[in-house]
């Protein structure tokens, strides 16, 4: 890989990281919110279920931006946005506002992983997507790795404010990719094709692919929803139920993401070996037969085992999402498609947490008290079907594209 191709790369994978950093803040400390605001902890969950819901918004709007005018500016754009409403939440005065904040961060978080991962996609050589395809979807793990380390070391000494004071830092990614990214050349050369297609290519490509768009949404429903099934309401589980201090919460959700990290990138590497969809369903058939061990422990070492083996297995399958998404995508419609399919997938599975928050206080409640560990048991395992069955089902929808060269994709 060229010097020029590292650092794509690596703008790609630090802008979706420190997008995921600002999400994952919320979700760390989503107790202290309710307790700081007077309000039960599912009314702060629905700033999570509207982030989630806005993504689509993002992803459209900025994805439209990058087919037209180029991946590069777009994403500094974006990742300005996301950086100064996340400072903005530092100092929300109540729960409303707060609310505001975080659906308006939901389309400068929907935006960010479309751009950057056609942005990185298209300057890898075909033969090298599986594995960093892997490193680049596990910058979100890597987000929440760096969340709860802030709430272990950081929230004691600052509490929530200042930890979304922190959130800015993205902002002088910005003068990075200013400095060394330049624009994709798939994209530059695309542009006569663009030309000769004439009107809009986002139209063009969705009257063509319909279908397409339709399986991608489905499919990637199934995803979001075991992503967030695991991890949303996880560090809920850890204080709530098992009366684990802030301290310990912090540990084991770094340590869960450790284990998505090493996951998703064996994955992404196993994935150009015997393909996208296997790949992704081994990674499905594993994440099940941790369920037991993962949902079902209060001893502090068997919790971490499962954490970490769970997370190695959800974003097992996660991590070759970049480079499937992108493979499969229409060829004019990259900056598009892959964000689109996936944050359209968030908008279904937005309600995730407080259907499981639901469950574990309703069907599955003893003695009054949720049980967070048999609703998330339930809800994963289905998820994890989900996503099995929908992958296996996409080669009858679209091939795989494994090894192609997008730049003669984008010519044909």
């Amino acid at each position: 890989m060229t010097s020029i191709q590292l650092k794509t790369f690596a703008a790609s994978f630090l802008g979706w990281t420190l997008d995921a950093f600002d999400y994952f803040l919320v979700i760390v400390v989503v107790s202290q919110l309710a307790t700081d605001f007077k309000v039960a902890v599912g009314q702060v969950l629905v700033a999570v279920t509207l982030t989630l819901a806005m993504r689509p918004v993002g992803a459209l709007l900025f994805g439209w931006i990058a087919d037209r005018y180029g991946r590069r500016t777009p994403l500094m754009i974006d990742i300005a946005l996301y950086s100064v409403l996340e400072l903005a939440t530092a100092f929300s005065p109540n729960l409303t506002v707060f609310l505001i904040l975080r659906a308006l961060f939901g389309v400068a978080m929907g935006g960010e992983w479309g751009l950057g991962s056609a942005l990185a996609m298209e300057a890898l050589p075909a033969k090298s997507r599986g594995l960093f395809s892997g490193i680049l979807q596990e910058g979100y793990a890597v987000g929440n790795l760096l969340a709860g380390l802030a709430l272990w070391w950081i929230f004691p000494l600052v509490g929530w404010r200042g930890m979304f004071v922190v959130g800015v830092v993205p902002a002088v990614l910005i003068f990075f990719i200013r400095a060394h990214v330049p624009e994709s050349a798939v994209w530059l050369a695309g542009k006569h094709e663009r030309f000769k297609a004439g009107g809009d290519v986002l139209l063009a490509a969705l009257k063509k692919s319909w279908p397409l768009f339709l399986f991608g949404a489905v499919m990637m429903t199934a995803f979001n929803a075991l992503s967030h099934g695991t991890q949303d309401l996880y560090p809920t589980l850890l204080g709530k139920q098992l009366h684990f201090d802030s301290s310990a919460v912090g540990q084991l959700t770094a340590l869960a993401s450790f284990g998505a990290i090493v996951g998703g990138i064996v994955f992404g590497a196993f994935s150009q070996r015997i393909g996208r969809r296997y790949a992704i369903a081994l990674a499905a058939v594993l994440g099940a037969l941790v369920v037991p061990v993962w949902a079902f422990n209060h001893v502090y070492g068997m919790v971490a085992l499962g954490g970490f083996a769970m997370q190695f297995a959800v974003q097992g399958a996660w991590g070759i999402i970049p480079a499937h998404l992108n493979e499969i995508a229409p060829a004019l419609a990259r900056g598009t498609f892959p964000g689109f399919v996936y944050q359209i997938g968030n908008l279904l599975s937005a309600p995730t947490s407080q259907v499981i928050a639901a469950m574990a206080a309703g069907t599955f409640a003893v003695g009054g008290a949720p049980d967070y560990a048999k609703a998330m048991a339930v809800f994963t395992l289905c998820a994890l079907a989900a996503v099995a069955v929908l992958t296996l089902l996409g080669r009858f929808v679209v091939p795989e594209n494994r090894d192609a060269d997008f730049a003669e994709l984008t010519a044909e």
